[in-house]
């Protein structure tokens, strides 16, 4: 067992249910209520999907190299801590050049990019 993939698996899993918990009632939601024009809302709804899709293939992915049971070969492991880390990467420059006082703990998602990206890195 790989104890790096598994850790990677399951902060990227609290991070996919807090997705479709918090993200949906906190961000979406809002924004599919809002007097925002149909397109923004639609592409918003997409982007909310396309994350949501991403998110639970990679958790499966971490999981499942955690155990060996991947039916392909771990380099995948390497490009997705690639991506979740430019995910940090930009949600860290977005956080500090946004003007939310405070936006680095208000936009908090980064640490679970991050983490998972060390996690992964690090198996």
């Amino acid at each position: 067992m790989n104890t790096f993939y598994l850790i990677a698996g399951l902060i990227a899993l609290s991070a996919t249910v807090g997705h479709f918990l918090v993200g949906y009632k906190e961000f979406l939601k809002p924004v599919l209520d809002s007097n925002t024009g149909p397109i923004p809302q639609q592409v918003m709804r997409s982007l909310f999907h396309y994350m949501s899709i991403f998110q639970i293939f990679s958790t499966l992915t971490f999981l499942l190299a955690a155990f060996n049971k991947l039916p392909f070969h771990t380099d995948g492991i390497l490009l997705l801590a690639f991506i979740y880390a430019s995910f940090g990467l930009v949600q860290i420059y977005v956080a500090l050049t946004s003007k939310i006082k405070g936006g680095l703990f208000k936009l908090f998602q980064w640490i679970f990019w991050i983490l998972i990206a060390v996690s992964a890195l690090l198996g």
